[in-house]
């Protein structure tokens, strides 16, 4: 592979002209253009027209790019697992989370763990359903957490939880005395969807042509935690799942159940052939208990 050329190609999409791209490197601008004018020479491809003195990218250019993006998640989690090897050998426990969970539930989970009793260091990253697949399948992290909106193949996978979204409001909303939320309630006010790749969007989306119900969107987001707040401010309601619900709810926010289902489903994801170590096997136990523990808080909370 020829790093030092992509690495040029990279440079020049992000900083928009070779001389940028020569300071980003550290290189001579001649240096950049030999390698721009080399790949395009070995990929036997018109990356670049040059308009004016400037590179302006074809299509063929943006289209290798989205690959591009991907290699470089990959290379700069390796960097990441090299200095982290460094300082801490291998007695150590890395995992990644989607947000819904990643942001407070997994962190609950490893302070009921406890790796400073146990004499283990560990890693959670945060990052979408995407990312996280593309830790495990390289091999980065011991395991992760993400929503079954991205393909499992290179990986295994199991169900690790599944909620009923609920819907969320300011503790002041007139539908706040309802037990259960009917789809036409949805139109009464302003809606805090999800991105439109989420899959509890499509789902709800589904749901509500079947009720001939249209949402009042205002705002996307793709984090369940910023809905939550966005919910609580009295910004409209939102469909989210309960886990990520669960902070927002000791500090004011109101949930209710949907009259459809809208499930959200969790998937617990592995490296094939890559056993789970005695640490990671343990801290499975807690990520368990501490998704029994809540399950049953959230049906106290919506039984009330």
């Amino acid at each position: 592979m020829y790093i030092k050329e992509i690495e040029a190609f990279r440079a020049v999409i992000l900083s928009g002209s070779t001389g940028k791209a020569a300071r980003l490197l550290g290189v001579s601008q001649p240096a950049v253009s030999q390698a721009i004018r080399k790949l395009e020479e070995l990929a036997e491809l018109r990356l670049f027209d040059r308009i004016g003195g400037r590179l302006q990218p074809t299509q063929e250019a943006h289209a290798l790019m989205s690959e591009v993006d991907k290699f470089f998640v990959g290379y700069e989690a390796i960097e990441h697992r090299i200095r982290s090897l460094r300082m801490f050998g291998v007695g150590r426990l890395s995992v990644a989370s989607y947000p819904a969970l990643g942001i407070s539930f997994v962190g609950r989970a490893i302070a009921a763990f406890g790796p400073q009793k146990r004499d283990v260091r560990m890693s959670l990253q945060v990052g979408s359903s995407k990312e996280v697949h593309q830790m495990v399948s390289a091999g980065l992290v011991d395991f992760g957490l993400m929503n079954d909106e991205v393909t499992t193949q290179s990986v295994e996978h199991s169900l690790f939880s599944t909620f009923s979204g609920v819907i969320a409001m300011s503790p002041d909303h007139p539908l706040r005395a309802r037990r259960v939320i009917q789809p036409a309630d949805l139109a009464s006010d302003a809606f805090i969807d999800m991105n439109p790749e989420d899959p509890g969007r499509a789902r709800l989306e589904s749901a509500l042509v079947d009720h001939g119900v249209t949402l009042r969107r205002i705002i996307e987001t793709p984090l369940s935690a910023t809905a939550c707040e966005l919910a609580l401010a009295g910004v409209g309601l939102a469909l989210v799942n309960p886990i990520a619900a669960l902070d927002y709810m000791s500090r004011g926010l109101v949930v209710r159940r949907l009259a459809v289902a809208i499930d959200a489903r969790t998937l617990l994801v592995m490296r094939p052939g890559r056993p789970v170590s005695t640490n990671g096997q343990e801290f499975l136990k807690f990520l368990r208990l501490q998704l029994q523990s809540e399950s049953e808080k959230i049906n106290r909370w919506l039984d009330a």
